[in-house]
């Protein structure tokens, strides 16, 4: 038996998905987006999101949720910066201290996809900075399957479509 090596991990596809209940706010946003993450090579149609109340008394509804890949690929560990930088987005475009827009930065490599998150919860592991990384979907089988904890809308097929698209790009991405 023998030991394992760490390794260096490979390039992550990065994947930023947002909801807010004025699709008007989505180009300013993606403009930020794009400036501080280079082109974008997918953007999902719209996808009605089901806002419950956790997210409905703070940004109203309906909500609407749209989902970027970027072409530049970044380091898996970079999330941390990624999230911060987001977290910074929703401040800015905030209206009397109450957000309306939620932006949510992950990434794609073959065999998963991960969400970042500032909250703790037992499946999430902490990376650093109090930002922690949620094991969303995983890749077997040929399909991106949901988790017990999936987000129902990450579980949905509409999304499950877009990332499996972006997982291609990626895929080609490391080909060449």
């Amino acid at each position: 038996m023998t030991m394992s090596t760490p390794q260096k991990p490979r390039p992550a596809k990065l994947v930023i998905g947002m909801f807010m209940p004025d699709k008007a706010l989505f180009r300013d946003i993606f403009l930020n987006l794009t400036g501080a993450f280079g082109s974008a090579d997918a953007v999902s149609q719209w996808f009605p999101f089901d806002a419950t109340d956790y997210y409905a008394e703070e940004m109203g509804s309906p909500l609407f949720r749209r989902m970027v890949g970027f072409l530049e690929l970044i380091e898996p560990d970079g999330l941390v910066e990624i999230k911060g930088l987001t977290n910074d987005l929703e401040r800015r475009f905030a209206k009397d201290g109450k957000r309306r827009v939620n932006i949510d930065p992950g990434y794609i490599v073959a065999e998963r996809f991960v969400l970042a998150s500032g909250k703790n919860y037992t499946h999430r592991i902490n990376l650093r900075k109090g930002i922690y990384a949620d094991l969303t979907l995983i890749y077997q089988k040929g399909r991106f399957r949901p988790l017990d904890w999936t987000y129902p809308d990450y579980a949905g097929q509409p999304i499950i479509g877009f990332l499996t698209a972006v997982r291609e790009k990626y895929l080609c991405q490391m080909r060449a």
